[in-house]
This record gives C-alpha cells, structure tokens and sequence, in this order.
C-alpha cells in the first residue's frame, strides 16, 4: 500500500474563518492513483509546528502534500519552513520569476508577489496554469497552494508523477436499523473480515434514523463477500436494505 499524508496548513482553517475545501478533493484524485490518504493535520502558521510535522510525516509516509501558505504576505511561511525542514537554503527561483514576469506587468510585479518565487534550492517548480505563482516539490514532499482551483490545476500537473499501488474499491450497503441494533453482528463480520475495512456511518431521513456500511478493499473478491454478509445481516433485522447509501439519496 502506498501511503500519503496531507498538512494543511493556515491559521485561518484552524480559527474557522476559512473552511477547508480541499481534502476530499485531494483523497479522491489520491484514490484514483492508487495511493492511500492516511493522515490529515490541519496545522497553524508557527514555523515549529510545520516543519517538526513536515520531517516526521516526510518520514513517516511514501508521500506528503501541502496546501496552503505559500502567497505574497508576512503569514506565508510554508516555503521557509520546507527549506528549514530539508536543510538547504531558500533563493529567488529564476524560472519562478520569469513565470511571475509574464504573468505580471513590471509595475505589479513588487517585492511583496516576488516573494511567491523564493524556492527552496535543489526544488522542481509546480506549475500554475491558474495565476502563475508556482509551488514546487522536494523530494517526496508537494508543496501547493491552499486556494482550491489553483490547488487543483497544480496537482493535475504533477498526478501523473505519483506512483501508487493497489486502487482501493468500496461496497455499500443501507438500512433503517440503528448502529446500536446491529454492533455486535457488525463486529463479527468485521473481525472475520480482517483484509477489509468497514465503517459504519448512521444517518436520518425523512425523520427516521439508519446506518450504511461502507466495506473498503484492494482485494475485490473479499470485498464483495463482505458485502454480502453485511446485508444477509441487515436483512436479519429489516427487509429494507439496500445497495447504496441511504443518507446521500
């Protein structure tokens, strides 16, 4: 299984002002690519905090992602703190600044947006089709922007850079029946299941309360046997089951 972590990095994120918009985006294209999304921090702009969780998790993960911080103002450390994080120095990236050249006239081009060109040394630049700032990627470390149009038209360039594994694939089925009605079957199955992960998610509609499963897998032949005990057991307790889920209907 290829693993990745993603940071998303902002005080605006964590104080609420900003809701973020980017991790199902970035889980779902990680998904598609055979890559496992398996840890999210959502982390302020204290230049400690980003780069001691940028070593562990570069350690720690075949990949780590990061959104945010890497603009034209004071607040914007990210780029410094990949730099502190690797050792190495940051420098005005000459092909970052004919990007933001072009982009740019002479008379808005100030020292505030030149910033967005200082890159950590031994970096290849992220481009971005949106508004040219770059983000730019060191070792198994992509840095990129928090904006999510930009961040997605950024991680569409380097997609195809990723090396994933095993594409995970999931079965779902649904119920009126209560989580605390059917946690000890579900327990069963899931411990008999040990190749599959099975989640549990209860919902309402139409004010009545119920659960979907959600079974998730590399392996599809155990994938769909677990899905059909989950609903040979559901149906022990209603006959409204269904293989979809309930909640988002």
């Amino acid at each position: 299984m290829i693993n990745a972590c993603l940071l998303i990095i902002g005080n605006e994120i964590l104080s609420g002002r900003t809701q973020d918009k980017n991790l199902a985006w970035i889980a779902a294209q990680l998904n598609e690519t055979g890559i496992k999304l398996a840890e999210v921090r959502v982390i302020p702009d204290v230049e400690a905090t980003v780069v001691g969780a940028l070593n562990e998790c570069r350690k720690n993960f075949n990949y780590v992602f990061t959104t945010g911080g890497i603009g034209p103002t004071h607040d914007d450390i990210t780029s410094a703190c990949v730099a502190k994080a690797f050792g190495v120095a940051i420098e005005r990236n000459a092909e970052a600044e004919a990007l933001l050249e072009k982009h740019y006239t002479r008379e808005q081009l100030n020292e505030a947006r030149l910033k967005m060109a200082e890159i950590p040394v031994g970096a290849s630049l992220i481009y971005n089709p949106v508004s040219a700032a770059p983000g730019f990627r060191i070792e198994n470390v992509f840095v990129m922007a928090g904006v999510p149009r930009i961040m997605q038209a950024m991680f569409d360039g380097i997609k195809n850079e990723l090396k994933g594994g095993e594409k995970t694939h999931s079965r779902t089925v649904a119920a009126y029946v209560t989580e605390g009605v059917i946690a000890a079957e579900l327990t069963a199955i899931a411990e008999h299941f040990a190749n599959v992960d099975i989640g549990s998610y209860p919902f309402i509609r139409n004010q009545r309360l119920g659960t979907t499963l959600i079974a998730r897998s590399t392996d599809t032949a155990a994938l769909d046997l677990a899905q059909a005990e989950l609903k040979k057991m559901l149906l022990s307790f209603t006959d409204e089951v269904v293989d979809e889920d309930l909640a988002s209907a």
